[in-house]
């Protein structure tokens, strides 16, 4: 979700000075595309435009288009990016008989109102475009106003501020002309965790909670909302789905809505300074805490969602900041990591991923210093098998901004359950056993057999 704060403090921003806006998401890609279906851009009234559909290329038409597009409510055009395209001796594309209607922003901006009826009729069919970029693909976009894209805004939020994932449904074509008594408009967005539909009418901000009110839906079958809801995105954010009944033959955008993903990092020095600088700029959610108060400090991480001063007796609150994110153990200090590490190795199911900073031998050592204090050493298998150190890949360079970007690759393939590139160096026991110690080593041999299937 890169570029969302942004276009949620813009929507929110338009909405308190009444400014109307429109949103325009990417709902299907065919061939090769710099973005995937549901990347997104809000583009104002009043000039102001944050996030991207593409790689730069498409963004300056569909700013000059997007209110004119919309001038009857959402629809989706489509954008090719081919070679098929003839050029100037200046080298300046030439304009096809269809494009020429396309491309002549000029006369939309300045007279939209003024434009010919067989015109209109041209550019409502579609506002198809070749870019000739090289990249032989297609890119279909849904255009909306903010009214009616307010709700699917809303619901982000929230899945932000609870980190609880939502799948919805957005129609992006029917078969059927569009009526009041058809029930089917394209945008329309269905709710699919509770198959409770999106009404455009519904008025919030955003800051508040969340309270969709239910549209009238008639044009849709009880049939074809099962068949949204039991559909399986099998680990994809986004697919399109197509549904056929007897009478009518819709698209759809199926969705999932993922939380940011969410990275603690224990320990405040100066070498987590880029580290944060760097996760804010994929729109991850920061937290940095440090048992030294004069460390962890807002002056220090302005960019940090949280800083705080956590005490090392703190456990609950360190389990709670560590939920479904990403742990940097990066303090500098035996007895912080020492601490930290003893309670996130025995309670591995509250974090996707855990790194520790430091050479191999360190962390050994840790790890051995706390198994000797455990009645059963094996409520650290799992915490243990989890564990990547040194941590992130060793991608070559020096210095703390070549550390962050190692981390923060190492973080995403974990994340999105991708393998490491061959010859990356990625010392998690789940794939190595790094282990040097006798006692270590029998341990996540215990793991391998309490855990291998019989």
């Amino acid at each position: 979700m890169n570029q969302i704060a942004d276009i949620l403090k813009l929507a929110g921003e338009a909405q308190q000075q009444n400014i109307d806006a429109v949103l325009a998401t990417v709902v299907h890609t065919e061939g090769s595309a710099y973005r995937r279906a549901g990347a997104m851009m809000l583009i104002c009234e009043d000039g102001r435009s944050v996030g991207m559909i593409s790689g730069g290329c498409l963004e300056p038409h569909i700013i000059k288009r997007a209110f004119w597009l919309t001038r009857h409510g959402a629809n989706v055009q489509v954008y090719q990016t081919g070679e098929d395209i003839e050029y100037t001796d200046n080298g300046e594309a030439k304009e096809t008989e269809q494009s020429a209607h396309v491309a002549n922003d000029k006369f939309l901006g300045d007279n939209p109102d003024s434009a010919s009826d067989d015109w209109e009729d041209d550019i409502n069919e579609l506002d198809e475009m070749n870019f000739g970029l090289g990249c032989n693909g297609r890119v279909h976009v849904l255009f909306e106003r903010l009214a009616s894209a307010k709700p699917l805004l809303e619901t982000i939020a929230q899945v932000r501020r609870t980190q609880e994932p939502v799948t919805i449904a957005t129609l992006i074509r029917s078969d059927t002309r569009e009526s009041q008594d058809s029930g089917l408009t394209i945008g329309m967005r269905i709710h699919l965790g509770t198959r409770q539909h999106y009404k455009d009418e519904t008025v919030h901000s955003f800051g508040e909670r969340l309270a969709i009110t239910d549209l009238d839906a008639s044009g849709l079958s009880p049939t074809m909302v099962d068949a949204l809801a039991a559909y399986n995105l099998l680990g994809k954010k986004a697919e399109k789905v197509t549904l056929s009944d007897d009478e009518v033959t819709t698209e759809w955008l199926v969705q999932r809505l993922a939380p940011q993903i969410r990275l603690l990092v224990c320990g405040a020095g100066n070498d987590v300074m880029p580290l944060v600088t760097m996760a804010k700029l994929q729109d991850w959610h920061v937290t940095v805490i440090d048992s030294r108060a004069q460390y962890a400090t807002r002056m220090r991480f302005p960019q940090a969602d949280i800083v705080m001063p956590l005490p090392l007796e703190k456990t609950a609150k360190l389990l709670a900041l560590s939920k479904n994110a990403a742990v940097a153990l990066m303090s500098h200090s035996l007895s912080q990591d020492r601490a930290r590490l003893d309670v996130l190795l025995e309670h591995s199911e509250q974090y996707k991923y855990l790194g520790q900073l430091g050479p191999s031998y360190r962390t050994e050592r840790l790890i051995n210093e706390i198994s000797a204090t455990k009645a059963d050493s094996q409520t650290l298998v799992n915490g243990i098998r989890k564990i990547h150190y040194p941590i992130g890949y060793k991608l070559g360079g020096d210095g703390p901004e070549a550390l962050a970007l190692g981390i923060l690759a190492q973080i995403n393939a974990v994340m999105h359950e991708q393998r490491p590139p061959q010859g990356f160096s990625d010392f998690n026991l789940a794939g190595d056993n790094r282990l040097n110690t006798d006692f270590s080593n029998t341990l996540v041999k215990s793991a391998e057999t309490v855990m291998s299937p019989v």
